[in-house]
C-alpha cells in the first residue's frame, strides 16, 4: 500500500502539469490569434481607406480632366467668291467651343489650290485673343497670280478648290497656358461656273490638326 501511494501521487502531479501545460499552451495560442486577426483587421481598415482615398482623388482629376482639358476650335466655310478668276474672297467662321479656356491665335495665313495647285496665298488675319464661347469671322481677300488656267469640270460643272489656313495657337485657362501649337485646317469645297462657292459647302465644316 506504503509504495502505491506515491506512484498515485506522481500521476496525478504529471497530469496537473500537463493540464496546465495545455491551458498555457491554448492561452499562447488564443492570444497569438487575437494579435493576428487584430493586425489583420487593422490593416484591412488602412488598405480600405487608402483605396477610398485613391478612388475620390481618381474621380476628381476626371472631373477636372473632362471639364477643363482644351477642345479644338471648329472652322466652318461661310462663303466663297471668285466671279472673274482675277480676285477671290472668302469667309471662315472660327468657333472657340470651350466654356472656360480661350486661345490665342498668331497671324493667320491662308492658301487657296486648285488641283493642289497655289492659286493665292498671305496673311488674313492678324494676331488676336478669342475669349471663350466666341466665334471670330475670318476674311481673305486675294488676286489671283497671272497665269493660273482655272477650268471648270464639264461633268460636274463646277471647280473644286481647297482653301487652307495656318496659324500657332496657345490655350490659356486663367494664369495657366499650354504650350504653343502649329495648327493646320483645310476646306475642301466646290464652286459653280459664277465662282461662287455652291449651296451645299456653304458651313461645311473644315479639318482641323495640329502638327
Amino acid at each position: 500500500m506504503s509504495s502505491s501511494s506515491p506512484s498515485a501521487g506522481a500521476l496525478h502531479s504529471q497530469l496537473h502539469l500537463y493540464q496546465h501545460q495545455t491551458r498555457a499552451a491554448r492561452t499562447r495560442l488564443y492570444a497569438r490569434r487575437v494579435r493576428e486577426s487584430f493586425t489583420s483587421r487593422i490593416a484591412m481598415f488602412l488598405c480600405s481607406i487608402l483605396l477610398t482615398l485613391l478612388l475620390i482623388s481618381g474621380i476628381i482629376i476626371l472631373i477636372l480632366w473632362l471639364s477643363l482639358r482644351p477642345h479644338r476650335p471648329r472652322f466652318y466655310l461661310s462663303s466663297f467668291s471668285a466671279p472673274s478668276l482675277s480676285t477671290l474672297s472668302f469667309d471662315v467662321s472660327d468657333r472657340n467651343p470651350n466654356s472656360k479656356i480661350a486661345i490665342y491665335y498668331d497671324n493667320i495665313n491662308a492658301t487657296v489650290f486648285y488641283n493642289d495647285r497655289q492659286l493665292a496665298t498671305g496673311i488674313v488675319q492678324s494676331a488676336f485673343y478669342q475669349p471663350a464661347k466666341n466665334t471670330t469671322e475670318i476674311h481673305g481677300q486675294f488676286v489671283i497670280a497671272g497665269g493660273q488656267d482655272v477650268a471648270i469640270d464639264a461633268t460636274t460643272n463646277q471647280v473644286t478648290l481647297r482653301l487652307e489656313l495656318n496659324t500657332v495657337v496657345q490655350f490659356k485657362l486663367s494664369t495657366w497656358d499650354t504650350h504653343h501649337h502649329n495648327m493646320h485646317v483645310s476646306c475642301e469645297f466646290a464652286a459653280g461656273p459664277n465662282g461662287n462657292l455652291l449651296p451645299e459647302f456653304q458651313g461645311e465644316r473644315c479639318s482641323l490638326y495640329f502638327g
